[in-house]
C-alpha cells in the first residue's frame, strides 16, 4: 500500500510525486555550483541545464538583514524566438521546484522548452534555496489525538523559532510577501522585461501576491489547484461538500454501495469511537516499529492527504470498513515513519502562519469544524498553529482580494479533495481574462492527470487562442475489501 501524507505540507510529495532519493542535507543544497550540468529526472531521462543562483536579503524590512542565496534550474527554450521565461511555483508550502521537475511533471517541463525557457525555482527555505538548519527527529512521539498533536506542534515550533533566531536565521522573512519580492528579483537576475508563471496549489497563493506587488511583470498565468489568499485554512463545509458528491459516485457502483450506504457516515462513527477511545498502532520507525496511540483526529489526518487525488481517496471505503470492524492493524502500511511528520521545517510553518486568516473566516471555520467529517484536522499544522509566534500576521491587507486582469489559465480537478472546486470558485471570480479548464474525475496533481493539459498550457504560454475546455478522465474504482 501507498503510504499517506498527513499534513499541509507534506502533501505536495503524496499522491505520484515522487523523488528520488537525491536529497541533500539542508547545507548541501544550499551550496551547489552555478553553471551548466546533467539534469537527471526520476525516470533516468537526462537533459542538459543550468543551475543558478541570486542573492535577496532575507528579512527586506529588517536593515542589514542577512543575505540568502535562492536557487533554481533553467531549463534553455529550444525555440528560436522564445517567450518570456516560465517560472514554476511549487505547492505546499515547502515545495521544491527542482524535485518537482524530477518527477511526473518532467515531460511538461521539457514541453514548454519549445515556447521558453523554464525556470524551475526553489523558494526561500527549500532545496538550493534552504538557509534554514535542521532540526533533529523527536526521539518520543505525542498520541495522534487532537489534543496531543496541537500540543505537540505549538510547543516544537515555538523551541524552534527560539532555536533558529539564536543562530541567525530571520524566521520573520519566511511569508509570502517576501516570497513573491524574490520572484521580482528573480526576473531583474534573469534579465527579462516580463516573466510567466506557472504554479499549482500554494504555488498559486503565490502566484496571488505576485500578481497584487508586481502585476506589470507578469505576462501571463497558469494555475492550478488554486488557493486564495484568504485560504490557507480551507472551510470544513466545502470539504464536506467534496465528500458528499464521492459518496454520490459510490452510489454509482452497485457494490461499492451495498458495503458503504453512507461514506460520511461512516467515517463519522469511526472517528468519534477513536477519539472516545484511542487504540495503540504499532509504525514502522528506523528499519523498526514504534508504537503510538491513535485517535479519531490521527484518522482524520490520514483522509485528509487521501482525498488529493483519486488513486488514494478510492482506498477511503475500505480503509473505513475495516476501521469499523475493529481491524486498525490496516493503519500500519498507510502511515509514513512519524518522524516524517512529526517535525518542524520552518519555512512551511512560518509561511502559512503569516499568510493567517481573516477573524470572519476563522469564526466560520470554527463553527463548521465542530460537525464537519474532518473536524480541524484537514489544515494541520493549521489552524493549531495559530498565535504560536506572535507579530507574524502579514493582515487583512495581504488577505484581501484584487481584481486581476493578468491573462490566466486555471486549470482543476472535479476529484480534487485538497483544493475543492467551491473554494477554487472564490479565487476565480478575482480574474477578468480567464480561460478555464476543468478535468472531470482529476484530482489535486491535475497537471499530469491528463495528457492534453500540457499541450493547453504550451499553447497558452504561445498566447494562442484557448477556449474553456472540459477533458475526462475514468472515475475512480473504490475499493471495499
Amino acid at each position: 500500500m501507498t503510504q499517506i501524507s498527513l499534513n499541509r505540507r507534506s502533501l505536495l510529495a503524496a499522491s505520484g510525486l515522487a523523488f528520488p532519493a537525491l536529497t541533500l542535507p539542508w547545507s548541501a543544497q544550499a551550496n551547489e555550483p552555478s553553471g551548466p550540468f546533467r539534469f537527471t529526472a526520476g525516470n533516468g531521462q537526462e537533459t542538459d541545464a543550468e543551475r543558478g543562483f541570486f542573492e535577496v536579503p532575507e528579512d527586506r524590512r529588517v536593515p542589514g538583514s542577512r543575505r540568502i542565496r535562492l536557487g533554481y534550474v533553467r531549463f534553455a527554450s529550444t525555440s528560436p524566438n522564445p517567450g518570456p521565461p516560465i517560472v514554476y511555483l511549487a505547492g505546499g508550502p515547502g515545495g521544491s521546484g527542482v524535485r518537482t521537475a524530477m518527477g511526473p511533471r518532467f515531460p511538461i517541463f521539457m514541453a514548454l522548452r519549445e515556447v521558453a525557457d523554464v525556470i524551475a525555482f526553489d523558494q526561500r527555505g527549500t532545496g538550493l534555496s534552504d538557509h534554514i538548519p535542521e532540526r533533529p527527529a523527536p526521539s518520543v512521539f505525542p498520541a495522534l489525538t487532537r489534543d496531543g498533536i496541537t500540543r505537540w506542534y505549538r510547543d516544537e515550533m515555538q523551541k524552534a523559532w527560539v532555536d533558529w533566531t539564536r543562530a541567525g536565521v530571520a524566521l520573520t522573512g519566511y511569508n509570502t510577501e517576501q516570497n513573491a519580492d524574490d520572484i521580482e528579483d528573480l526576473r531583474r537576475h534573469l534579465g527579462a522585461d516580463k516573466v510567466n508563471l506557472w504554479g499549482i496549489s500554494y504555488g498559486t497563493h503565490l502566484a496571488l501576491s505576485v500578481l497584487k506587488r508586481h502585476p506589470r511583470s507578469i505576462g501571463r498565468v497558469a494555475l492550478a489547484s488554486l488557493e486564495g489568499q484568504d485560504q490557507t485554512i480551507k472551510r470544513p463545509a466545502h470539504i464536506d461538500a467534496f465528500l458528499g458528491r464521492v459518496d454520490r459516485l459510490i452510489g454509482n457502483d452497485p457494490v461499492a454501495r451495498a458495503a458503504v450506504p453512507d461514506l460520511p457516515a461512516l467515517m463519522r462513527r469511526v472517528h468519534e469511537r477513536l477519539e472516545a477511545d484511542p487504540v495503540t498502532v504499532t509504525l514502522p520507525r528506523d528499519g523498526g516499529s514504534t508504537e503510538l496511540r491513535m485517535g479519531g483526529f490521527g484518522v482524520q489526518m490520514l483522509a485528509s492527504g487521501m482525498v488529493a487525488n483519486p488513486p488514494s481517496l478510492s482506498m477511503l471505503p475500505s480503509l473505513y470498513l475495516a476501521l469499523d470492524a475493529g481491524k486498525t492493524e490496516v493503519l500500519t502500511p498507510l502511515f509514513p515513519s512519524p518522524q516524517n511528520y512529526f517535525s518542524i521545517g520552518g519555512m512551511p510553518e512560518a509561511m502559512d502562519l503569516a499568510s493567517g486568516i481573516s477573524p470572519a473566516r476563522l469564526a466560520m471555520i470554527e463553527e463548521e469544524a465542530k460537525t464537519a467529517v474532518l473536524g480541524d484536522a484537514f489544515n494541520l499544522p493549521m489552524p493549531q498553529l495559530l498565535g504560536a509566534i506572535p507579530g507574524v500576521d502579514l493582515g487583512e491587507d495581504f488577505r484581501r482580494p484584487i481584481p486581476i486582469d493578468t491573462p490566466a489559465l486555471l486549470v482543476a480537478g472535479s476529484l480534487d479533495g485538497r483544493t475543492p472546486l467551491e473554494e477554487q470558485a472564490e479565487v476565480i471570480a478575482q480574474f477578468r481574462h480567464k480561460t478555464q479548464v476543468l478535468v472531470e474525475n482529476a484530482g489535486h496533481n491535475v497537471f499530469e492527470a491528463h495528457p492534453e493539459v500540457q499541450t493547453l498550457l504550451a499553447r497558452f504560454f504561445r498566447e494562442e487562442t484557448v477556449s474553456n475546455t472540459k477533458l475526462t478522465l475514468p472515475p475512480p474504482t473504490f475499493a471495499v475489501t
